[in-house]
């Protein structure tokens, strides 16, 4: 009669612990973590055990917890541990913790295991909203980032007591995923290593009055996930981001804007650094000619009713195309498409990669159900060389790697070094 087997372990993550009231989110992260099939190990530092006790974490890791070099000397943790880890992250970091980090301090077990980590680590700063914002801290986060190190910009939200303010950990799904994203970025090529990538996403707004505006129904799942594929594959990336309903991927630069106008000035600005721009953004074509200062009123008479008069916004896609110079940057587009009297889906996408004069169109099809805030997307990819690829229905993470699967042998000059990791008509959903 055999014996069952033990299920093989899954990735190790060692889940450091700095002393910060966001401590307790940790146990959520861990569980997270844990029921996901990942072999975490926790190591606390001692000012977090005030937060949350030893064991807490032995308990819910089914593991004994240290936070100094000198229990289990024998079995060298402070070097086995980083060593032997899939991915480190370090969830709440404190200034404090950055600090140590950034300047290569090893006072405790985790500062040690940061020192011999050769695995992808990921920080999440928590701390109140001046310690984040102190020219100290950033320094310090710039610093780590520019030797590869993924620092979360912490959500901004309620703090200890009855302050609100950028500082807040984010939530414990949200860590988890961006875990997931470091840990899966191992089984991705690493050809866009040494790019610089621009991806614009989610949708625009454009103000009518004080409270209303123009938008659309984008989420930014897409172009999120592009970025976060870009990241994953060696690039450094740029992420303009207008409306987005998910979290921003780790490891990129943030852009916010709003309007149309904005997100093309912000797009410009940094393609002529760029070996890529993907303009995944869902940018209205129109906006209100007239804004507004106070809130229109509907009247008793309808005559008096208001009428809406708009104009077109600039085509910054045709504009990239027209002002780049030679082959650089690489320029892609989307389209979101419906059919209709004039032509199919596919039609209206090859009319619009010859007006725009893009490298690559990623035409996808919309509508009521589909494409806008789903979790999959279904695309053709169309080239400027005439080439035509189908992508079946799947996650647009699956998705995002088709796209930059077909961008990579368009990239042939060589990859400068960047020190790291880390209006448009139609748009992505």
């Amino acid at each position: 009669m055999s014996t069952p087997r033990d299920p093989e372990p899954g990735p190790r993550v060692v889940l450091g612990v700095a002393g910060g009231i966001a401590a307790y989110k940790a146990a959520l992260l861990l569980r997270e973590l844990s029921e996901s099939g990942h072999d975490v190990t926790v190591v606390p530092t001692a000012a977090s055990e005030h937060f949350v006790g030893r064991a807490t974490w032995e308990a819910l890791s089914g593991k004994p917890v240290a936070s100094d070099v000198w229990t289990r000397a024998d079995e060298v943790p402070h070097v086995r541990l980083g060593r032997h880890a899939d991915l480190v992250v370090v969830a709440p970091a404190t200034a404090d913790l950055l600090a140590r980090a950034a300047h290569g301090l090893a006072d405790d077990l985790l500062t040690n295991v940061l020192l011999t980590a050769t695995c992808p680590v990921l920080l999440v700063p928590a701390m109140h909203t001046e310690m984040w914002l102190n020219p100290a801290v950033q320094a310090n986060v710039a610093l780590l980032r520019s030797r590869g190190v993924t620092v979360l910009d912490p959500a901004s939200g309620r703090l200890t007591g009855a302050d609100t303010g950028p500082g807040r950990m984010p939530e414990p799904a949200d860590v988890a995923a961006a875990c997931r994203r470091l840990l899966g970025s191992g089984s991705r090529p690493r050809d866009l290593e040494g790019r610089r990538v621009v991806v614009s996403a989610g949708g625009t707004r454009e103000p009518l009055d004080p409270v209303r505006f123009l938008g659309n129904r984008s989420s930014g799942r897409q172009g999120v996930a592009l970025a976060a594929a870009a990241a994953a594959r060696g690039a450094r990336v740029t992420l303009v981001a207008a409306h987005l309903e998910v979290p921003v991927p780790a490891g990129v630069e943030v852009v916010g804007v709003t309007t149309a106008a904005e997100l093309g000035e912000a797009v410009r600005a940094r393609a002529a650094g760029s070996d890529v721009v993907v303009m995944a953004a869902a940018v209205a074509d129109f906006r209100p000619a007239t804004r507004t200062s106070t809130k229109i009123k509907k009247s008793d008479d309808p005559a008096r009713d208001p009428v809406v008069v708009l104009e077109r916004n600039p085509d910054v896609l045709a504009g990239l195309v027209r002002e780049r110079v030679g082959a650089a940057p690489v320029v892609v587009g989307f389209a979101a498409e419906t059919g209709d009297a004039s032509g199919s889906v596919l039609e209206h996408g090859r009319a619009k990669l010859a007006r725009k004069g893009c490298d690559l169109l990623v035409l996808n099809e919309v509508g009521e159900t589909r494409g806008f805030a789903a979790a999959t997307n279904a695309v053709t990819l169309l080239g400027a060389d005439g080439s035509e690829r189908e992508v079946p229905e799947a996650g647009k993470d699956v998705v995002a790697d088709a796209v930059w699967d077909a961008v990579v042998p368009m990239l042939t000059s060589p990859a400068t070094p960047t020190g790291g990791t880390t209006p448009l008509e139609t748009g992505a959903p």
